[in-house]
C-alpha cells in the first residue's frame, strides 16, 4: 500500500529562514549574484553530504569574466559545511572514495589535462589519484573496493591534423573528424598508475558506472558524436569490463537519460522515452542486466521522472514531477509503490543516497537550489546560499490552470506584479520555455533570461505557460503538438494572455512574449503572425525559417522524430508557412534579436533572417539584432548574462510598460553598474 507523507507546505519550521524585514525589490545586479547547491554525494555511511557552490564572477561589482566556478564543501548537518579545496579550484565529478575516507573529483591543475583527485575527508592536501597521459579525464567511478578508478577519456589526439594546424592548414572538416571517447582503468596507490589499463568499449561512450562485483560496467553509448545520435540513437550496453564484450543491450527506441545501477547489480533503472516519437526521457524503466529486458514503470502517466537513485536496502527513490510540483517517490525492487512524499513548496531536482541518507536539492518560489536531507518525516535544510534575499520582497507566485479554446486544460505559473495588479491590469509579460519538451515548476524562475522576480518588482506580471508540447503532463500531451507548428502550441499561450486579461491581471495591450530556443520561436511567432496580440518581444537563439533551420541545426533526425513530424520536401509550402519570416508582414511589434555567435542548434543565421526580413520589409518597426561572441545556444559567461538581462528588460520598459510601439529605440549599450568594468565608459 502506497503511504503518502503529506507536508505543509509552508515546509515546517526546518526549512525556512527567519524573516527579515522585506526592504526592496529583486535587480538584474542580484541576479549576477546568485549562487546555488551544483553537485552533491552522500558518504557511504550517510553521515557526510559533499556539494559543490556553482557561482558566475560577480562582474557587477568588478570582477573578472568567466563562466560558473564550483566550491567543494562537506556538511554533517544544517549549515555547518567546511570548504576542503583552495578557492582556485574549481571541480567536477564529486564523489566519495568506497571507504568514505576521501573526496574525489576531476580537475586540471594549472595547463595539465583534467585528471582525477582526491582530498581526504579528515584533513590532508588534494592528490592526483589517476589520470590518462595527454588527454582529459571527462568522467570516472570508482571499483567498488576501492583498488582502481576507471576514466572516461578524451579520444586520442589526431596527430596529423594537429601537425598540419601548426603550419597554417587548420581547416575544420564537418562532423567527420570528432573521434570516439575512451574507457581506461588505474591502480589506486601511493603513486599515480603511469600505464591505466585502456578497456574496448562500444561507440561514443558519454557516461558509464560500475556495479557492485567489479565486473560488470553500464555504459551509454551512440554510434557517433554527432548530437543527433545522442538524442535518438544512444542505448545502454552492459559490458564485461575484463574484454570489454556486451553482454546485454537495452534496446530503447528513444531517448535515453539517467541509467542507475541496484546494489545487487541485478537491475538498472533507467529513464528514457517510450517510442522512437516521445519528446523527451520522462519514463521510468526497470531493466533486467542479465537480458537487457525493460519495463516502465508510470508510462502514461502525467508527471515526468526527472532523477533515479537506488537505495541501499535495494528500494528505488525516484524524482518525479506532477505538472508544476514535485514528488519523491520510493519504489520496491519489483516495481511496486512503498510511498510517496510531497515535499510542500519544495521543487526536487535531483537525489543522492547512502547508508540512511537521503539527500535532494531543490528550489522554491523564494529560493534557488539549495541542500535538503530527508529526516524524521520532513526535508531539512541543510544550507543556505544567498542569505541577502532575505532582504527581497518577493511578489507572489502561484499555479494557475485555464482552458484552451479547443477545450484542453493547461497549467502554468505566475508571479504578480509586486503589490498586486493594477486596475486595468499590468503590463504582462509571457515567458515561454524552450524545448518544447520541458516544464515550469512552482519553484524559483528568476535567471538572467526569465524576468521572474525582477519583472514582478518592475510592476510586470511574468506568466510561465506549460503549454501543449510540455513534460510533465503525460507523454500524449508532450506529443499534442507534433505535426502542427505554431499551431495549438502558441493558441495555448494566446488563450493564456486572454484568461489573465478577463481575470484582471494582464492588460491585453500591454502584454509582451519572451523565451529561447523554441521559446524563441513563439516569441518570434508572436512578433510577427500574432504581432497584434504582442506590444513587444524579446527572442532569443529563436527559430525564424523552419527551412533552413533544418539545413543549419545539428539534431535534424530530432527535430523530425518528435516535432515536425515530416520533412521540409515533403510540404516546402506549408513548412514556410509556420516560419515567422513568412508572416513579417504583419509585424508591427518591437522585437529585440539575441543569439550565440557560435550557436550550433539554432545557427544565428535564424536570427540574421528575421531581422533583415523585418528591416527591409518593415522599416517603421522597431528591431535590434544582439549577437554574442564565444556564446553558443545559451550564454554562459556572467558579463553575456548580466548584459542580457539588462537589455531584456529595457527593452520591455522601452516599449511594453509604456506600451508605445513607436517609441525610439534605446541607446545601443545598457547602462551597467557603478562596480562594473566598463561603466564609466558607459555612463560617458
Amino acid at each position: 500500500m502506497t503511504r503518502k507523507l503529506v507536508l505543509a507546505a509552508t515546509l515546517l519550521g526546518s526549512v525556512s529562514i527567519a524573516a527579515t524585514a522585506a526592504a526592496r525589490p529583486m535587480t538584474p545586479e542580484d541576479v549576477a549574484k546568485l549562487e546555488s547547491v551544483g553537485a552533491m554525494a552522500v558518504s557511504p555511511d550517510g553521515s557526510r553530504v559533499a556539494y559543490t557552490t556553482a557561482s558566475l564572477p560577480d562582474v557587477t561589482e568588478g570582477e573578472d569574466n568567466g563562466s560558473f566556478r564550483q566550491e567543494l564543501k562537506i556538511a554533517t548537518a544544517p549549515n555547518t559545511a567546511a570548504a576542503y579545496l583552495p578557492a582556485d579550484i574549481s571541480p567536477s565529478g564529486v564523489t566519495f572514495s568506497p571507504d568514505g575516507s576521501m573526496v574525489s573529483f576531476v580537475w586540471a591543475k594549472d595547463d595539465d589535462k583534467r585528471a582525477v583527485w582526491g582530498v581526504p575527508v579528515y584533513g590532508g592536501a588534494q592528490r592526483k589519484l589517476a589520470e590518462v597521459a595527454d588527454t582529459n579525464v571527462r568522467s570516472y567511478a570508482w571499483a567498488p573496493d576501492g583498488s582502481a578508478i576507471y576514466m572516461l577519456a578524451s579520444a586520442e589526439a589526431d596527430k596529423q591534423r594537429d601537425t598540419q594546424s601548426k603550419g597554417g592548414f587548420n581547416a575544420v572538416v564537418y562532423e567527420e573528424e570528432d573521434r570516439l571517447n575512451r574507457l581506461f582503468r588505474a591502480t589506486v596507490g601511493e603513486n599515480v598508475d603511469g600505464e591505466p589499463q585502456e578497456i574496448v568499449i562500444p561507440g561514443y561512450v558519454s557516461s558509464f558506472d560500475i556495479a557492485s562485483d567489479g565486473r560488470t560496467g553500464v555504459v551509454q553509448s551512440a554510434p557517433t558524436p554527432n548530437v543527433d545520435d545522442s538524442y535518438t540513437a544512444k542505448r545502454a550496453h552492459v559490458i564485461d569490463l575484463t574484454s570489454g564484450r556486451v553482454t546485454a543491450l537495452v534496446e530503447t527506441p528513444g531517448k535515453l537519460g539517467d541509467v542507475e545501477i541496484s546494489p545487487d547489480g541485478a537491475q538498472l533503472s533507467m529513464i528514457a522515452g517510450v517510442d522512437i516519437n516521445d519528446p523527451a526521457d520522462t519514463t521510468l524503466h526497470l531493466v533486467d542486466v542479465s537480458t537487457g529486458n525493460y519495463r516502465a514503470l508510470n508510462a502514461g502517466a502525467a508527471e515526468a521522472a526527472v532523477d533515479a537513485e537506488w537505495l541501499p536496502d535495494g528500494r528505488l527513490a525516484a524524482v518525479i514531477h506532477v505538472g508544476a510540483q514535485s514528488r519523491l517517490r520510493i519504489y520496491n525492487a519489483d516495481g511496486s509503490v512503498a510511498e510517496e512524499i510531497d515535499p510542500g513548496a519544495l521543487i526536487l531536482t535531483g537525489v543522492e543516497a547512502a547508508g540512511n541518507t537521503i539527500a535532494v536539492s531543490a528550489n522554491s518560489p523564494t529560493h534557488p537550489t539549495e541542500l535538503f536531507v530527508w529526516n524524521n518525516g520532513a526535508f531539512q535544510r541543510w544550507t543556505t546560499h544567498n542569505p541577502w534575499l532575505s532582504e527581497i520582497d518577493f511578489a507572489t507566485q502561484r499555479t494557475l490552470t485555464y482552458t484552451a479554446r479547443d477545450g484542453q486544460e493547461v497549467e502554468g505559473i505566475l508571479i504578480e506584479p509586486l503589490g498586486g495588479a493594477p486596475a486595468g491590469g499590468a503590463p504582462t509579460i509571457m515567458m515561454v520555455h524552450g524545448g518544447p519538451e520541458a516544464h515550469y515548476s512552482n519553484g524559483w524562475l528568476t535567471a538572467y533570461s526569465m524576468p521572474g522576480q525582477v519583472g514582478a518588482g518592475e510592476g510586470y506580471a511574468v506568466f510561465h505557460p506549460n503549454y501543449r508540447g510540455s513534460t510533465a503532463y503525460g507523454t500524449a500531451f508532450s506529443k499534442a503538438h507534433q505535426n502542427d507548428y505554431a499551431g495549438k502550441e502558441f493558441n495555448d499561450i494566446v488563450d493564456a494572455k486572454r484568461h489573465l486579461v478577463a481575470e484582471g491581471i494582464a492588460d491585453g495591450d500591454r502584454t509582451g512574449i519572451t523565451g529561447g530556443s523554441y521559446g524563441g520561436y513563439a516569441s518570434a511567432w508572436g512578433a510577427t503572425a500574432l504581432s497584434e496580440e504582442y506590444a513587444a518581444a524579446v527572442m532569443f537563439v529563436g527559430i525564424s525559417n523552419q527551412i533552413s533551420k533544418f539545413g543549419t541545426t545539428d539534431i535534424p533526425v530530432e527535430m523530425f522524430n518528435v516535432h515536425s513530424r515530416k520533412w521540409p520536401w515533403e510540404n516546402w509550402m506549408g513548412m514556410l508557412e509556420v516560419s515567422p519570416i513568412y508572416h513579417v508582414d504583419k509585424a508591427e511589434t518591437p522585437i529585440l534579436i539575441m543569439h550565440g555567435a557560435e550557436d550550433t542548434r539554432v545557427a544565428p543565421s535564424q536570427s540574421y533572417e528575421l531581422y533583415r526580413n523585418i528591416k527591409v520589409r518593415k522599416p517603421d518597426t522597431p528591431v535590434r539584432l544582439v549577437l554574442y561572441p564565444g556564446e553558443g545556444h545559451g550564454n554562459r559567461l556572467a558579463a553575456s548574462r548580466y548584459d542580457y538581462n539588462l537589455r531584456m528588460m529595457r527593452w520591455f520598459d522601452t516599449y511594453l510598460k509604456t506600451g508605445d510601439r513607436d517609441a525610439p529605440l534605446p541607446a545601443p549599450r545598457p547602462q551597467l553598474a557603478e562596480g562594473a568594468k566598463g561603466a564609466k565608459a558607459s555612463e560617458e
